[in-house]
């Protein structure tokens, strides 16, 4: 591997950013886009996907297009490396299992992408000074859920390490939380029975002062447990508390919105940058050369918006519960007839596996009811749904891309979290950002149908949708070319990441 010095030689070529999302469809999203922003800057780039998800991305993506996602470096200074993920085989078009992921991320990635920053130090060494194409590797852009696995190499190679939380500002807080619950006996719980709702409504300290009545339902998921030694609680609690140790943290959200949680999370994460939406820092590029290279794992189905064409300004209630949401059948046919029954037409996603252990069926007598105002599609190009102007409202999982997609689009939203961080999403949604309504997790047609009348016609929902578009212009302020995510991404980029000689 190469050393500091070596790559002191190499310097004047091109600086080398080596960026490694966690391996699921969000998270791969964001980190791609933050690495298009690097490459606009001047960086050479290596993106570094599962076996697994590099297949994925290779059948979604057309065969056009395959060339710009091989392993060799093309004019472009932008390829595609892959590891293993160390997991057994499964379905080629499924979300792996969460858990598995991360075990496996910390058990079985570290030696492998080591062995991989080797290859690609040595080929740089033995080009010398004669292909400008090859340099050495200057600095590591990492998912905070990755930074176990890459620390180690980021320290020998004596380069930068970021960590990037594809996630909001709100959820690290919750995060850090959690050894607090510790330490008061709060947890673990006795048994699964203690999560009543009177619990669950037990407000806890919040840092913030402005935000009010944070509860703990309202903390990222992960808290909910019966054993002090469970593997994803502790692997949360190790991300946030080792965060410091990075040479700058990246959180995917801008200024205007987070302000207050960003102040507060500064006095133990300092090297922090606020940069986001990273769609709309995005749009200011032109000529993009990687526009080709997109995002899904699942191929997208973009003859909706020819459906989209064909419907009212403002009319449709767009519905999409993302990569990893599972439902019952029973859930899946709740949330159809409240959909029927709003009277308003909607455009439904729904992916081959998002229905536990089998396809989702809707019946003859709810597609005859909706034939005539309703669309259904496994996979969309979300961002061009969300800005198509016959959109009203989206009904979200509150997964973190999601929300700040739709912020970025002025779209309001009903919210039904599942796991993980959408909890804490969808309380910063509903209660301090003034964009949405919260569906109950006991979902119900009779409630589906209310909430989506209250954001499709009633003055509530007209209050969400003003409110929505002044965010939609804060975000756009922030990334503009004086923006305060426009400074941070510069910022970032020659206070740590270029190589200093």
């Amino acid at each position: 591997m190469a050393s500091v010095e070596e790559i002191a030689v190499f310097s004047s070529r091109k600086p080398h950013a080596v960026c490694i999302p966690f391996p699921v469809q969000s998270h791969i999203k964001a980190m791609l886009k933050f690495s298009k922003l690097l490459h606009r800057k001047g960086f050479s780039i290596t993106f570094v996907n599962t076996e697994f998800n590099h297949n994925r991305l290779l059948r979604s993506t057309s065969s056009d297009h395959h060339h710009l996602l091989s392993a060799g470096f093309s004019d472009n200074h932008f390829r595609f490396e892959t590891i293993p993920d160390g997991l057994p085989p499964s379905d080629p078009d499924s979300t792996q299992d969460i858990l598995s992921l991360f075990d496996s991320t910390k058990k079985n990635f570290a030696a492998p992408f080591l062995q991989l920053l080797t290859k690609i130090n040595d080929s740089a060494k033995e080009a010398g000074g004669g292909v400008v194409s090859l340099s050495p590797v200057t600095c590591l852009v990492a998912d905070a859920s990755m930074s176990f696995a890459i620390g180690s190499a980021a320290q020998q190679l004596g380069i930068p390490l970021v960590m990037f939380f594809p996630v909001a500002a709100c959820t690290i807080m919750g995060l850090k939380q959690f050894r607090a619950l510790l330490e008061k006996g709060i947890l673990p719980l006795k048994d699964e029975s203690s999560l009543t709702n009177d619990f669950l409504d037990t407000p806890i300290e919040w840092p913030v002062q402005k935000t009010k009545g944070v509860r703990l339902r309202d903390l990222p998921s992960f808290w909910r447990i019966t054993d002090s030694d469970d593997f994803l609680f502790n692997i949360f609690i190790e991300i946030v508390e080792k965060a410091s140790e990075a040479s700058a943290i990246v959180i995917h959200t801008f200024d205007a919105i987070e302000r207050d949680l960003l102040d507060a999370l500064s006095s133990t994460l300092p090297n922090m940058y606020a940069i986001g939406p990273l769609q709309l820092l995005l749009n200011r590029l032109t000529k993009d050369p990687l526009e080709p290279i997109q995002y899904s794992l699942w191929k997208e189905e973009t003859e909706c918006l020819e459906w989209l064409n064909t419907q009212k300004p403002n009319s449709v209630i767009y519905v999409n519960f993302g990569s990893i949401t599972v439902f019952t059948p029973q859930q899946v046919i709740e949330f159809g007839w409240g959909l029927a029954n709003s009277s308003h037409p909607f455009f439904w996603v729904i992916r081959p596996d998002l229905v536990i252990g089998e396809s989702a069926c809707l019946s003859p007598e709810f597609l005859a009811e909706t034939k005539e105002r309703s669309l259904i599609a496994s996979w969309c190009p979300q961002e061009d749904v969300l800005n198509h102007p016959s959109i009203g409202g989206f009904l979200t999982h509150c997964g973190w891309n999601s929300i700040i997609e739709s912020l970025s689009c002025g779209v309001p939203m009903l919210c039904y979290p599942f796991f993980g961080d959408q909890q804490t999403n969808c309380r910063f949604v509903c209660n301090e950002w003034d964009v949405g309504l919260e569906i109950d997790n006991d979902v119900k047609r009779g409630q589906v149908k209310t909430l989506v009348k209250e954001l499709m016609e009633k003055e509530k929902g007209k209050k969400m949708k003003s409110k929505a578009m002044e965010w939609k212009k804060l975000a756009e302020e922030a990334t503009g070319a004086q923006g305060s995510s426009s400074m941070n991404f510069d910022n970032l980029v020659s206070q740590v990441l270029l190589p200093k000689n």
